[in-house]
């Protein structure tokens, strides 16, 4: 039996026993990897270089890609270095580490998410006010307000995990380092700060979720009252791919982790944990763009951009 004082690594679950489905695994996560990289990148630059995209929603848009980008990139590259390697090892500060950027960009993205459903809010019920209340200085305290309090929120969960003994091995049944199968090593069947913790969390998530769903509510209850067919489309494109990303991000995430647990199961576990972790941050690009005309013609003549000067 071993304590978290004399613990310096953690096993990581392996996808695969055999090295030609752990090269598969490596392949297929270097896809959606590489995936993010681009849908995110191209948001990121077509935001910040065409000035017709200056606006809070687009604004808050450019912050989503960052946090998605540094939400993959936490898990991911790890992920495939082991089946890479044929490893399972991760160290203890990097496992860390690893929790802390999870937990920080996660939350971040949530608290991001839910200031885009009051920009959507404020955009379609209150449009007189619209400029008053998202102006430029507004949007980005608000931004750092979710930037900080992810920081805040990680810092805190991350201490309070780490802090608690660990005596019942080190093996993790995931692929990466996460704060349910850490707390599965802890010497008691449950710790009541964690416990508290985790409690705190639910209500905070609930809150904001409750927020989202009331706000929406009253957003298509004024799009229905919309005369025109084309003003109606119009604000429908702009909420659906918000709405979309929301319920994919709290809907996975959710059920991973409240799952009943007659139901659970290793494979099942493992399942949920890449839709929740890894599938968002390289499907919110193309969820986002789809239905977005500005967004599309933004990207278009970036990556128009980028052929001519490689000719």
């Amino acid at each position: 039996m071993s304590n978290s004082s004399s613990l310096n690594e953690f096993l990581l679950l392996a996808y695969a026993d055999t090295r030609e489905l752990q090269l598969l695994h490596f392949s297929l996560f270097l896809g959606i990897y590489l995936a993010a990289l681009l849908g995110n990148g191209l948001i990121i630059t077509a935001v910040a270089c065409d000035h017709r995209l200056h606006t809070p929603m687009y604004f808050f848009l450019f912050n989503v890609s960052l946090l998605d980008l540094g939400f993959i990139s936490t898990i991911v590259p790890k992920s495939m270095a082991n089946s890479l390697w044929n490893s399972r090892a991760i160290s203890y500060s990097g496992c860390a580490a690893q929790v802390f950027f999870f937990v920080f960009f996660m939350s971040a993205e949530y608290w991001l998410l839910t200031v885009m459903a009051y920009d959507r809010f404020i955009a379609i019920c209150r449009p007189l006010h619209y400029g008053n209340l998202m102006g430029s200085r507004a949007c980005v305290q608000m931004a750092a307000a979710a930037w900080a309090s992810g920081f805040l929120y990680a810092l805190l969960h991350t201490a309070n995990t780490f802090s608690i003994p660990l005596c019942q091995g080190n093996a993790l049944g995931q692929f990466f380092c996460e704060i349910p199968q850490i707390l599965k090593l802890s010497c008691s069947d449950a710790d009541l700060r964690e416990l508290g913790f985790i409690a705190v969390s639910i209500c905070l998530v609930l809150g904001c979720f409750i927020f989202i769903v009331v706000s929406y509510v009253q957003i298509f209850t004024a799009v229905l009252r919309i005369p025109s067919e084309q003003g109606r489309h119009k604000a429908f494109s702009m909420c659906l791919p918000h709405l979309a990303v929301v319920s994919l991000f709290v809907c996975t995430g959710t059920f991973a982790h409240l799952k009943p647990p007659s139901i659970s199961s290793p494979a099942l576990d493992l399942v949920l944990a890449v839709l929740y972790s890894v599938v968002p941050p390289a499907v919110n690009p193309l969820i986002y763009s789809m239905r977005n005309k500005e967004l599309k013609v933004a990207l278009r003549k970036l990556i128009q951009v980028v052929v001519v000067q490689q000719q």
